[in-house]
């Protein structure tokens, strides 16, 4: 038996939002490993299907850097502290990180911070980091970019909480004007209020689909209420949940936040702007980073009631 510390009970609370307790046997349970107790506790509908953001913990900045309304790419650097992030010399470095993306044709993270400088082009993407860690005096990193070009229509972005989250929209339209791109924003900001993980419900795999399923079943089996009932009922009890799980991941299906009725979905609000504007508007993916995500970040003073509580049970 693997022994169970109070930092991985602290690790799978914060991944899970599940009681300290609750964690504990879930460790136990599964002999230690992270994974397999995550799973644990969403059969026994003590989590959620997705992290919560109080486990975002690395500090830093999303900047997006863009090129007229057809070209963005949004990059997150993090730093070890969040003084550092608000510094501006940090975060002016985070800008040319942008433009730097903006006009890269790189592929990987390799490839970006091999490219030459573009504000010196005498050094590396890598070395002008390294330049700034010298000078800052504390660890950064250029964590991760993604570039969004638009085929037959245009992007958009916005960021929010002073960087801690970057989107970039990229939608199909013939018609590029003022309340189109004001339409799109709309929905930027509502990818980043509602963290939605497909654009369409047809985006969504089958392996998704199933496992979410098998999570749905563990749960209704522990249920109550549903105790003898015939698997059909069952079973239009899975397909019911997962129907709602999927509005809520996927953004067409969404309320839009907006909406004067409450009920508008984004599906019908981009319809109603592209018929106001004589158009067919649609989104055609979206990327979303938050500063942090799925990082740890070191924490020293983790709560004596941990330990004590531990040590009890």
């Amino acid at each position: 038996m693997a022994e169970i510390t109070a930092a991985m009970v602290k690790e799978l609370r914060e991944q899970t939002g599940a009681g300290m307790m609750d964690c504990k046997k879930a460790l136990n349970e599964t002999n230690g490993n992270m994974e397999e107790a995550v799973e644990f506790l969403r059969k026994n509908g003590q989590a959620k299907a997705e992290k919560k953001a109080s486990r975002i913990a690395a500090e830093g900045i999303c900047r997006i850097a863009t090129k007229g309304d057809k070209v963005a790419a949004v990059v997150e650097v993090n730093s070890e502290t969040d003084f550092v992030a608000k510094n501006e010399q940090f975060q002016q470095f985070v800008e040319a990180v942008a433009e730097q993306a903006v006009n890269s044709s790189a592929a990987d993270m390799d490839a970006f911070m091999a490219e030459a400088w573009n504000a010196d082009s005498s050094k590396t993407v890598k070395e002008a980091l390294v330049e700034k860690v010298a000078v800052i005096g504390e660890n950064l990193n250029i964590r991760r970019f993604e570039k969004v070009e638009a085929a037959n229509g245009c992007v958009v972005s916005y960021v929010h909480g002073g960087g801690r989250i970057g989107v970039i929209v990229e939608a199909d339209t013939a018609v590029v004007n003022d309340a189109i791109k004001e339409a799109l924003t709309n929905i930027a900001m509502q990818v980043a209020a509602l963290n939605p993980k497909y654009v369409a419900t047809e985006d969504v795999s089958e392996e998704y689909k199933e496992h979410e399923k098998e999570i749905l079943k563990a749960q209704i089996e522990q249920d109550p209420k549903m105790a003898g009932k015939p698997e059909k009922v069952i079973e239009g009890a899975i397909v019911g949940r997962l129907n709602k799980e999927l509005k809520e991941v996927c953004l067409l299906e969404q309320v839009y936040v907006k909406a004067e009725d409450g009920k508008q979905t984004v599906a019908q609000y981009l319809a109603q702007v592209g018929k106001e504007n004589g158009t067919e508007l649609s989104v055609k993916r979206f990327v979303r980073f938050e500063t942090g995500e799925g990082l740890e970040k070191k924490n020293e003073d983790f709560a004596a009631e941990v330990a004590a509580q531990m040590a009890g049970n």
